[in-house]
């Protein structure tokens, strides 16, 4: 007889992908646990996009900012605006954010404690056990059984090395960022609607900087996969340009966001992987809340499927789904990172494209929606002859 306590589902990490995952479990009557490391945040810009606020109904309390434009810095410092039509991205603090979905879960049925995984087994009948220890009771460890597991413990995930090894290394940017109080308002080159976002190969010689405001706070970080860089020197430098270095720095987090998607997010059995631990971080953006949820939310259904028929081929749905939707717009971030963020040459001509109105208007309806717009043919074909003019240098980035 086994006195392990058991759970129709575990789900290891309370960040966006795993609270989705453990709410829309509960709410279909699952039995959930939701083991989440206390104190972690995840450094991130906290930007959310409509239909992030529209599908997973987060209400207004939780936004502290509504960007209405983003600005484009060259490394020459040439600066251009992308200003939103009808519309804003939300801007959360994750600390408050991700609480709030981890409270949501419990309130919906989900049972949450805090802990850190430490391991995955099996029964003799073959059920999974998660292994996981306390902050309270450190050397003493806990046993728990599922029928299935979910693995939303960040990029270098411990469950996916334990239980998912098929889905194989993922690179990965390490993200760093300072959160400091925002400066008045009337403070030269600040504007607490507008996202700064700066391509220069002296602060990340392979991804980009950025100033986002949070209201009475602003994140200012960067990221980078090269090796050597000191990211807290390139936040300083970033903050000395900006002229926000004289600000109070109220807490610094790093961590690493994934590049591309694990190509196996399931054992075929009982264990599944969501938000970085599958990977779903948007390349050349880094945005990854979205796409987080959204995947927590393909993975609960697949779950809650699974429970009911013992069928382990639901697992294999979610990657397939999320691919059919979002695997297009990845492929093209993808590409657009490896070409235009490989030195700073081509970071001008990018910049210098993003001054297009056509160039802007896709983009904000691309990111806003979260799909490729099907726009007009001769749209499209005036911004590919813009960009091939870009690419084969017969126009100026000036």
């Amino acid at each position: 007889m086994n006195d392990h306590e058991t759970f129709d589902v575990v789900v290891v990490g309370g960040g966006p992908a795993g609270a989705t995952t453990a709410t829309d479990l509960a709410l279909a009557g699952r039995s959930v646990l939701l083991l989440d490391r206390a104190g972690r945040i995840k450094p991130c810009g906290g930007a959310i996009p409509p239909r992030l606020i529209r599908d997973f109904l987060i209400p207004d309390s939780l936004i502290v900012a509504r960007a209405l434009s983003a600005r484009i810095v060259s490394p020459t410092s040439r600066a251009v605006d992308m200003p939103i039509e009808d519309g804003f991205v939300g801007m959360v603090d994750r600390d408050v954010f991700d609480e709030w979905l981890r409270e949501r879960a419990e309130k919906t049925g989900a049972v949450r404690r805090q802990g850190t995984f430490t391991d995955f087994s099996r029964d003799d009948d073959g059920t999974a056990r998660v292994h996981y220890k306390t902050k309270e009771a450190p050397d003493t460890e806990v046993v728990v059984r599922a029928r299935a597991v979910v693995g939303a413990d960040g990029a270098n995930s411990a469950v996916a090395r334990k239980a998912v090894p098929e889905g194989g290394k993922v690179p990965y940017v390490f993200a760093y960022h300072e959160i400091v109080r925002s400066p008045e308002e009337n403070t030269e080159g600040f504007d607490g609607t507008r996202c700064d976002v700066h391509y220069r190969g002296e602060l990340s010689p392979d991804f980009y900087s950025w100033i986002f405001p949070h209201g009475n706070a602003t994140s200012i970080g960067t990221g980078s996969a090269c090796k050597g860089l000191s990211l807290r020197q390139s936040v300083h430098d970033l903050r000395v340009i900006a002229g926000l270095d004289g600000c109070e720095t109220i807490r610094r987090e790093g961590a690493p966001l994934p590049l591309y998607p694990r190509k196996r997010w399931d054992n075929g059995r009982d264990v599944i992987l969501v938000g970085d631990a599958a990977g779903t971080v948007a390349p050349a953006s880094g945005e990854g809340i979205y796409y987080a949820m959204a995947g927590g939310r393909l993975a609960a259904g697949a779950l809650d499927r699974f429970l009911v028929t013992g069928d382990a081929k639901e697992f294999a749905t979610v990657r397939k789904h999320f691919m059919k939707e979002h695997g297009r717009v990845f492929w093209i971030l993808r590409m657009m990172q490896n070409f235009w963020y490989s030195n700073d040459r081509r970071r001008e001509r990018f910049v210098s494209i993003c001054r297009d109105p056509d160039v802007q208007k896709l983009t904000w309806n691309a990111y806003m929606n979260k799909k490729l717009v099907r726009a007009k043919p001769l749209t499209h074909a005036r911004i590919f002859f813009k960009d091939l003019a870009h690419l084969t240098g017969l126009v100026s980035p000036s």
